[in-house]
């Protein structure tokens, strides 16, 4: 049995573009899908019900009914097919949803909230979920097409395996190819010519890309021969990570990649190239953590 898809909503424009998708990806895995707003009004000991001089349908649990039952639509007029629970659950929404997040096999959420402030291009809760959720997180932001190759970004690291096996069977599910996407620069790359340890990157470039084209090619093995149906195109790039992979997600229908790569620093839960693709890519991301693939 499939872990369901959950999806969190707050009643924003971006949470019910975010119902629309969670519900699009319930349909291809065959699994349900779980709509939920965290209220924290209770926990605060405010009154919930209408004011006796205001209408009778007022109130804060009055208006929290009709958002999850607004996004409870939004999901069956994109997926009838697709069984939708929904949950109205007491507490803050990043510890709600980092909660739901070990039972689910996909949580999404939009990029932005109602809690978010004009300048901010992102909301807390994305950041926070796609560095602690327990299964991969996808921010819905950006063109949304889900006939578009999925870009993947590899760097082939052991922690990026995740993010590999996501796209490949995302773009099964799909019936799309997958951009597999490595950037690497000189100073990214640690290499250690025979009899010379200082000298960490004496090798000439033409070498250096070799190497990293033989990194991507091993980052993907036995990937084609599991998914005969998904064409791979592959991408070496010499260049930041960041900036390849937010150019290259105009063209994408979803980017996805790992929470932290090769050249991240131990005690981050969430590297750089893949805040900056929250940020600024041109399509929905998402952000598997190594050990986050579920059936």
């Amino acid at each position: 049995m499939r872990l369901p898809i959950v999806v969190g909503v707050d009643g924003s424009p971006s949470s019910l573009d975010a119902v629309s998708a969670a519900a699009r990806e319930a349909r291809l895995r065959g699994c349900g899908l779980r709509v939920v707003h965290a209220f924290v009004w209770p926990a605060k000991h405010v009154p919930l019900g209408p004011s006796p001089l205001g209408p009778a349908d007022g109130g804060v649990r009055n208006m929290v009914g009709r958002l999850v039952a607004q996004a409870v639509e939004r999901a069956h007029s994109v997926a009838p097919e697709v069984e939708v629970a929904n949950a109205v659950v007491t507490g803050e929404a990043l510890s709600a949803l980092e909660a739901e997040s070990r039972t689910a096999s996909l949580v999404v959420v939009g990029s932005r909230g109602l809690g978010g402030f004009g300048a901010l291009l992102l909301g807390s809760t994305a950041v926070h979920l796609a560095a602690h959720g327990r299964c991969p997180v996808m921010v819905v932001r950006g063109r949304v097409d889900d006939t578009r190759p999925l870009l993947l970004g590899a760097d082939g690291s052991p922690s990026g395996q995740g993010a590999v096996e996501f796209a490949f069977e995302e773009a099964s599910l799909r019936g799309t190819g997958v951009v597999a996407l490595h950037a690497w620069t000189p100073w990214s790359v640690a290499v250690t010519p025979p009899g010379d340890p200082s000298m960490t990157h004496a090798l000439e470039p033409d070498a250096l890309a070799a190497g990293e084209e033989r990194v991507l090619a091993e980052s993907l093995a036995g990937r084609r021969e599991r998914y005969p149906g998904v064409a791979v195109e592959y991408s070496v790039t010499r260049g930041g990570a960041r900036e390849a992979l937010i150019e290259a997600s105009r063209d994408a229908g979803l980017t996805v990649v790992g929470a932290r790569g090769r050249g991240g620093f131990a005690g981050l839960l969430l590297g750089s190239v893949s805040q900056a693709l929250l940020q600024h890519a041109h399509c929905p991301v998402v952000v598997v953590r190594a050990a986050d693939v579920r059936p």
